[in-house]
C-alpha cells in the first residue's frame, strides 16, 4: 500500500487521540474540582453501608422490622419509629447504643463494627440532628 492510502486513516487516528486527550483533560478538571464534594459525601456513604449491613434488618421503615416496630410502639406517634427520620440522634448516643445495646437490641463488638465504621455510622444517623 502506498503512503497516500494511509494518510486519511492516520489523520483519523490522530484526531481520535486528540479527542481522547481533551476528554481526559476535561475529566481531570472535573474530578479535581469535585474532590472536596466527594470527600464530604464519603462518610455518609460509608455510614449508609454500615447501616445497611448491621442495622437495616431491624430498623428500616415498616412494621416488619422489629426495631422500627418496637420504637413505633414505644413512641405512639409522638416520634417516628424509623430512626432514619430522627433529627435528635447525637453521635455519642449512637456510639453508646451500638456498643452497649438496648432492650432486645444486641451490643456490637469492635470485631463486628470497627471504631471507624461506628464513627461513620454515628455521623450518618445523626446527619439530621439540629445543632
Amino acid at each position: 500500500m502506498s503512503e497516500r492510502n494511509h494518510g486519511p486513516a492516520r489523520g483519523n487516528v490522530i484526531a481520535r487521540a486528540i479527542a481522547v486527550l481533551a476528554a481526559a483533560a476535561a475529566l481531570g478538571l472535573l474530578i479535581s474540582t469535585s474532590a472536596g464534594a466527594a470527600d464530604e459525601s464519603a462518610e455518609p456513604a460509608a455510614g449508609r453501608l454500615v447501616y445497611e449491613r448491621w442495622c437495616a434488618a431491624c430498623h428500616d421503615p415498616g412494621i416488619e422490622h422489629p426495631g422500627t416496630n418496637a420504637l413505633t410502639t414505644k413512641y405512639q406517634g409522638v416520634k417516628s419509629g424509623v430512626i432514619l427520620e430522627w433529627n435528635d440522634l447525637s453521635t455519642e448516643l449512637v456510639r453508646h447504643l451500638v456498643r452497649t445495646g438496648m432492650s432486645v437490641m444486641p451490643h456490637f463488638r469492635k470485631t463486628e463494627i470497627a471504631d471507624t465504621e461506628l464513627d461513620a455510622l454515628a455521623s450518618y444517623l445523626s446527619r439530621n440532628a439540629k445543632p
